[in-house]
Order: structure tokens, then sequence, then C-alpha cells
């Protein structure tokens, strides 16, 4: 990969964050919400945008990225103010800006004319508040006249002198100099000196690092307080000296004048510079010897996630030789090789820690997901002509960066779901005593070593009575099936099945849900649902926080080996004979301090041949199955406990029921990974959707 690919590599992965943090900026706006920092963030990063693309010469993006970045700046000078309209605009700009970007990325041309709505739109508000967006970004301007009102009639010419030594992510903050510099032409006539001595060698020059200080004189008859504002949302106070200057009657504005200190509105240097010199001093150190200010220290970098997952399968076949070398040493007799005992056991920890901390490295917070979603239901409310509120929760709660990759597609189908067919239209909500506008809660939380996710509604719940009839008619349902309220809430989940009435572009042709549990059982998780009628939905996505390694539980069935994950334990016992019950028809019971939990026979599951037959000849593992509730799994014998490694199974042989992966142990044998959510499906009752067909 040469050198610009690489720019062109680095420069999309950026994008991918800029627009996300546009788009959140951008809904901000929308919701009324018009401070500084939403504002600057917004403008930081349609700057940003455009600056790269403006580099890698996609001359069509920049153009109309430095027209939307105009309208931007006029709002953050208050010339525009954002109303509904605007910021529906301002949306739909958004992602013109991500469609360029997408196109760009592919190396394909959007439509002729595809923007040219937007920018149009763009481009009048921009002129109508007083400035002209089709002026190219590197374009020079004549000083403009001062702004009316800007001082009295007859107001005296004041000169004042601006000692401006920006932080050195001026950029990355959304800032641009030059912008600064058009703001005070509006108020009078401007001179500027640039001090580049800070300025690196050319290899080693970052682009996005503001490097230079500058000198600015400006004459006008504006007051301090106007001249300062310019600076207000852009640079701190520390970086910013004004210095009120009296010039000589004799001298004329221009060159040759000889100025005078008259007073200094701000912390006096012991020397300012003349207006021969460029140099500006810098701010917070004023005066002759004041140093730069250091580049801030960059605490982050960007690894391509082939590279991390690569890292990860080595740590993983550490941690697997690691294993046997502590069973190979199991063997000796520990007396007499202290040494190498210790060491191993050194061992153990360090791997123990490097592999926690490379999974914490693949980690990254949900809000990457969750953050597209208020778009997603403010356009859905839209369509549907519904009042609808998302509140979001947990964002900040961390999974591994493959989980949340993927959970994007099943959230989009929930939340079009509970959009589109839980919330009730405003009309019907207030005939049935509830608030008009509706709301949609999305949740994270870290439950023991997974991460459950929930998308509620406050809606009218799932009519099963509906789901029943669309089911049968459909054929996925035989009409004499007696199914429960639970297994009818999950018929919602049969491919092919919707209750929408009509097929629109939101749903109704049956594909959507289905695409949620299989997308979620890839990752090894489980949707469970509650619904109350008249009251709303909830689903529950259960996930592992990660699909590289976790803490299990070695246990003995027969000749076999399995891993329970260790999360999901409960407890271990070795139950009484008389607290096993045979149900009529089939399975077994265990009374267990008040309550019953089904069992589950490994050996008989698997076809073990020499599996324990009776559970109090063996042992009772209870755990939590998720959806299924509480199940105890009948095993011979417990191992011990054991960091693994997960392999897929389904990628390198099928998907089986109740296998969630395989791993190799120290005895270099393989040994299965249970799912145990999905041998409670099989044997307490509960019926997955394709089984009730």
């Amino acid at each position: 990969m040469d050198e610009l690919d690489q720019l062109r590599q680095t420069y999309f992965q950026d994008c991918d964050e800029l627009l996300g943090e546009l788009e959140s900026a951008l809904m901000a706006l929308d919701n009324g919400r018009a401070d500084g920092d939403t504002l600057n963030d917004a403008f930081r990063a349609i700057h940003s945008i455009k600056g790269g693309a403006d580099i890698l010469h996609f001359d069509r993006l920049v153009r109309f990225a430095h027209t939307f970045e105009s309208v931007l700046d006029r709002v953050r000078l208050g010339r525009l103010i954002v109303d509904p309209e605007l910021a529906s605009l301002m949306l739909r700009a958004g992602d013109a800006v991500a469609d360029l970007v997408r196109a760009a990325q592919a190396g394909v041309e959007m439509p002729d004319g595809y923007e040219n709505e937007i920018a149009d739109a763009l481009q009048s508000l921009a002129q109508a508040a007083g400035t002209d967006a089709t002026i190219a970004p590197d374009d020079v301007r004549e000083p403009a006249a001062p702004d009316e009102g800007a001082a009295a009639v007859g107001a005296p010419l004041r000169h004042y002198r601006i000692l401006l030594s920006p932080p050195a992510d001026l950029f990355r903050q959304g800032n641009e100099p030059q912008l600064l510099v058009r703001a005070l032409e509006r108020l009078g006539s401007v001179r500027t000196a640039a001090d580049a001595s800070a300025l690196p060698p050319l290899a080693s020059l970052d682009a996005e690092q503001c490097y230079l200080h500058w000198t600015i004189d400006v004459r006008t008859t504006a007051g301090l307080d106007a001249v300062r504002d310019v600076f207000d949302l852009a640079v701190d106070k520390g970086d910013l000296e004004v210095v009120e200057l009296t010039d000589q009657p004799t001298g004329a504005v221009g060159a040759g004048t000889q100025d005078t200190v008259a007073a200094a509105v701000t912390p006096a240097s012991t020397a300012l510079p003349s207006d021969s010199s460029p140099a500006a001093s810098p701010s917070g150190g004023s005066g002759q010897g004041a140093q730069l200010k250091a580049a801030p220290t960059v605490n982050s970098i960007r690894v391509d996630l082939e590279k991390l997952d690569y890292l990860v399968n080595l740590v993983g076949e550490l941690v697997i030789s690691q294993s046997m070398l502590a069973e190979q040493l199991s063997v000796l007799p520990t007396d007499k090789f202290p040494a190498l005992s210790r060491s191993i056991e050194e061992l153990t920890q360090h791997a123990r820690n490097l592999q926690d901390g490379v999974m914490a490295v693949r980690t990254q917070p949900v809000k990457s997901v969750f953050a597209r979603m208020p778009r997603l239901v403010r356009d859905l409310a839209v369509e549907t002509g519904k009042n609808v509120r998302l509140l979001i929760s947990g964002e900040t709660t961390e999974v591994d960066k493959t989980v949340v990759e993927q959970l994007f597609d099943p959230l989009i189908h929930m939340i079009r779901n509970a959009v589109d067919h839980g919330i009730e239209s405003p009309a019907e909500r207030s005939a049935n005593g509830k608030p008009a506008q509706g709301t949609v809660r999305l949740s994270a939380v870290h439950v023991g070593g997974r991460i459950v996710i929930q998308v509620a509604d406050d809606g009218r719940g799932i009519d099963r009575e509906r789901v029943r009839a669309r089911a049968v008619e459909r054929g996925l349902l035989n009409a004499d099936a007696v199914l429960t309220e639970e297994q009818l809430d999950n018929l919602i989940f049969l491919p092919g099945l919707s209750t929408a009435a009509t097929v629109s572009d939101i749903s109704g042709r049956g594909v959507g849900m289905d695409v949620v549990r299989r997308n979620v059982e890839r990752l090894g998780g489980r949707v469970l649902i509650r619904s109350v009628a008249g009251r709303g939905s909830t689903f529950y996505l259960s996930l592992p926080l990660t699909l590289a390694v976790l803490d299990g539980m070695v246990v003995g069935v027969g000749s076999e080996t399995y891993i329970v994950p260790l999360t999901v334990i409960f407890e271990s016992l070795r139950p009484q004979a008389r607290d096993v019950h045979r149900l009529v028809g089939g399975g077994e019971v265990l009374y267990v301090r008040g309550e019953y939990v089904p069992l589950v026979y490994l050996g008989r599951t698997f076809g073990v041949p020499d599996a324990t037959r009776e559970p109090w000849d063996g042992l009772v593992m209870l755990v939590d199955a998720d959806a299924g509730g509480k199940i105890g799994v009948v095993v011979d014998e417990i191992v011990g406990q054991q960091q693994v490694v997960i392999k897929s199974v389904e990628a390198n042989y099928r998907a089986l029921r109740g296998i969630a992966g395989a791993t190799i142990l120290g005895n270099g044998h393989v040994a299965l990974i249970l799912d145990v959510a999905g041998l409670a499906e099989s044997v307490d009752g509960a019926v997955r959707p394709s089984a009730a067909a």
C-alpha cells in the first residue's frame, strides 16, 4: 500500500467517526439544543471532512461541505436561528455528505445534480444571512465594510492589537483562523502577520495541528467587547491578548505609523512587537523569552482490526500452550521441581493478564451503535405520523468490537418494530388515556459475563390473537396447536410472518424480527420478549461480552469433557433421590428449596454411552438459561475451572443445538462449550418458533 492509499484509508476511517459526530450534533440541534458546544461539534466534524477531502481532491465533496460549513458558521455567529425547517435541512445535508463520502470511498460518482437541491437551499440561507457560501475555501477577500450598528455613528476610530496564540488542536476543534479574520473584517480594516517559527520540518508536519501564531491589527469604531466576541467560541481566554493602541496624530493608518500603548485590556506584556515585527508573543507567558506551547500529547492510536485479531489469536495460542505446560507439570512431583512449579504459576498469571489486556483493547462502548438510533426514530416518527421520543441509557457499556458491529441490524429491526407496530397514533393514545407522545427506551447493562440490551416501548403490546391468526393463515402454525403466551410471542420471529396491514417502506414484508433472532443467535445470544396488552413490549438481547475467551467450568460426562460458562452457574450439588420427580409425558425436575428445576442430562443429550444415568450418582449444576429460566445440568464430575479460548463450531462445521463453541484443553483434546440456553429450549417445555409450526 503506497502513501496515498494509506492516506485515503485513514481519511475514510476518520470519516466514519466524524459522520457519527455530525449526526449526533445535528440531532441535538433538531431537539433544540443549539448551544455553543453542539454547534462547534457539528462545525468541527464538517470542517474536518472537508479538509481531508480537499487534500485528496474530492472536489464535489469539498464544494458541498463548504456550503454546509458556511451555514453552520452563520448559525455559530447568531445570524441564523435553528428552527425545525433549518434543522431538517441540515439533517438532509448531513445525509448528502455521508453519501458523497461513501461514493468517494467506493470510487464511484453520485448521479449528476444529486446534491444540488440541498446545496441551493443552503446557499440561499447563507446569502440571506450575509455571506456568500460559494466562495472557495482559499479565496482572498477584501476587507468588508463595518457592520451597521457595530458602533455609534461618528464614533472615534480605535486601534487594537491582537496577539493570538491558539492551541495546537485548533483545527481539530473545528476552528479556522481565516474565518476569525473575516469576522474581524466586518468590524473594520485588518492587517495580519504570522509567526511561523514553530513550524517543524515537512517530513514531521501534522496537517491537523496548528503551529502558527498571529499578530493582528484592527482599526475599527467598534468597542472592545465586539472585538473579543469574535474569538469567544474559538479560543480560550488564555490564548488571546488584546491591547488597545493610540496612533500618533501624524501617522497614517498603515505602514510607517508609530503606536504607543494607551491601555492594556488583558495582562500586559513587558514588550510588544512593533508593526515591523511579525512575531506574536504567546499568551500566558507574554514577554521576551516566552516559550511556544507544547503540542498536546497523543494518547491514542488507530489499529486495524485484522492486526488486533491476529494478536488475540496469538494470545489464545499462548494460553493453550500454557495450559499444556500446566498439564504436564501436574504429573511431576512438585517437591522435586519447585522452581519450575513457581515459573509455571507466574506464566499462568502473566498469560491471564496479557489476555485480559488484549481483550480490553478490543472492547468499545455501545454508544457507536446507540448514537445512530435517535435519527432512525425521528425519521420513523415523521413517516408514520406518530409522536415518539427515544430515551437512551447505558451507552458507555463496553463490549467486544465484533459484538458491537453486529448489533446494528438487530437494533434497527427492533426499533422499527417498536415504532411501527408498538407505538399507537397520538389520537389512539389519547383515547386510551395515554400521553400523546410515545416512548421507546434503549438501554444496555452488564449482567455477569454478558451484556443485556433492552428495547422497550409503552405502546399497545403484542396482539397475540392477530399473531396466531397470521401464522395459521401463512401455514406456519397448525390451527389446533396449543401454545402458551410466551410461545405465541415468539411466533413473531418466524420468517415471513408480519402483522402489518399494508406493505410499506417500514414493514409488512415479513422480514425483520427473524433477522434479529438469527443474528443474535449467531453471536451466541438469546432474545426474550415480555409483553403486556395495552402497556407495551420489552425485548431483551442477552449477548456474550466477547467472542474470543471465557472463564469456564470443566466438567466430565463419561469419557467426554465439556465447558460450562462460569458466569451462568448458580451452584453445584449432589441431589437426593427423593428430590427428583419424573413428569407425565417425559422429563424430570429437581425440587430445590421450594422450586422445581428442569433437568438436562448431558449424557443423554449428546449420546455419551458411559455417562451417569441418575443425578444422585453424579452432580447437578444449577445454571441460568436466559429465556429458559433456571435449569439443572446433570454431569458426572467437576474437573476444575479454566479460562478457555473460544473456537467457532459453526464456521468449521455447522450450528449445533446446545453448543456455543469449542476449545482446546491443556491435554490437546477438544472440548465443546455448552450453550445452556439452547439446551433449556429442548427440555423444559419451551418451544422454538420453528417447532411450533
